[in-house]
């Protein structure tokens, strides 16, 4: 009987260790898709910006776009953002006295 359970303790090794290299195997494998992935995307990113750029530039030269229509700003608004313009130039030379 002691033979029977050698023998079956050997056969669980030589399992086990088969598992353990296929499962390294698939880890390999795995790494080696992600690496080849992770090249593909690179590429496909730096064309993505490169299409983008030049796509835009044909875009402006083949097409006649509209012409914008102009944005008027009324004198009370001008007003508003003056002050505020002066006021933060005089913190900046109230600033630049102090220091």
């Amino acid at each position: 009987m002691k033979k029977s359970l050698a023998g079956s303790c050997a056969d669980t090794n030589s399992l086990s260790y088969s598992v353990n290299m296929a499962i390294e195997n698939i880890l390999a494998q795995i790494d080696s898709e992600i690496s080849k992935l992770k090249q593909a995307r690179a590429l496909l990113a730096n064309l993505g910006t490169v299409a983008a750029a030049s796509g835009r530039k044909a875009a402006k030269a083949g097409s006649k776009a509209k012409p914008r229509k102009k944005r008027f700003l009324s004198a009370d608004a001008r007003k508003r953002i003056a002050d505020a313009q002066r006021k933060r130039w005089a913190a900046v030379r109230a600033k630049a006295k102090k220091g």
